[in-house]
């Protein structure tokens, strides 16, 4: 059986201008989801979150490597029909527009009328009565609807901790473009990379 989501070797290389086209920004991921999950996300501004989501999502082209939604290869789906696999929630980020290598007839049919992977990036938790809970009862629903859900927070106060402890079985944290897996929240937090990052809020031993 497929796994969920496999993310095979995936490689995106930015280049900066000028005839030798340096190498200014790497991305490697290699991982796998095999069951349903809810996953944080973690890293510093800039380490390559946000690229990540578009490569899973389809909307950002790999340099090498495959993303596989249920044993499908996403960039080989219809443009359009790519949300139907995996899908990019955002508060202010504009989403990249797709870069059609081939004309769209000649790919394949995403043959799903709804997303499994769910990709939230920084929603914002509002401190209101009651919308936390709500927000991570629908984390929940998504999980036991048989879906994976990424939650990318960038935290900033210890609720944000909370949050991920609560909604999350296991975790990513990305850091120069190198995406680390973590089983749970305390092998999350024992990582002296990741308590770097935290600072202040990582916590006690």
């Amino acid at each position: 059986m497929a796994a969920l989501l496999k993310v095979d070797r995936l490689v995106k290389r930015y280049h900066g201008p000028g005839w030798s086209r340096p190498v200014t920004f790497t991305l490697e991921a290699d991982f796998e989801v095999d069951a349903p999950r809810t996953i944080g996300l973690l890293g510093p501004n800039g380490s390559g979150k946000t690229t990540l989501f578009e490569l899973v999502t389809g909307s950002n082209l790999p340099t090498e490597g495959r993303v596989l939604v249920d044993g499908r290869d996403i960039h080989k789906v219809r443009y359009r029909e790519r949300d139907r696999l995996a899908i990019h929630y955002h508060q202010s980020y504009q989403v990249r527009a797709f870069r059609k290598t081939l004309p769209s007839f000649l790919l394949e049919r995403a043959r799903r009328d709804t997303p499994l992977v769910h990709l939230f990036d920084e929603p914002q938790f509002a401190l209101q009565d009651g919308y936390i809970g709500f927000m991570l009862d629908f984390f929940a629903r998504l999980r036991r609807g048989g879906h994976v859900v990424f939650l990318c927070v960038h935290p900033n106060e210890p609720f944000h901790l909370d949050i991920l402890r609560e909604a999350c079985e296991s975790f990513l944290f990305v850091r120069r473009g190198r995406v680390t897996p973590f089983g749970d929240f305390d092998a999350l937090c024992a990582d002296a990379d990741v308590r770097g990052y935290l600072g202040a809020l990582a916590p006690a031993h």
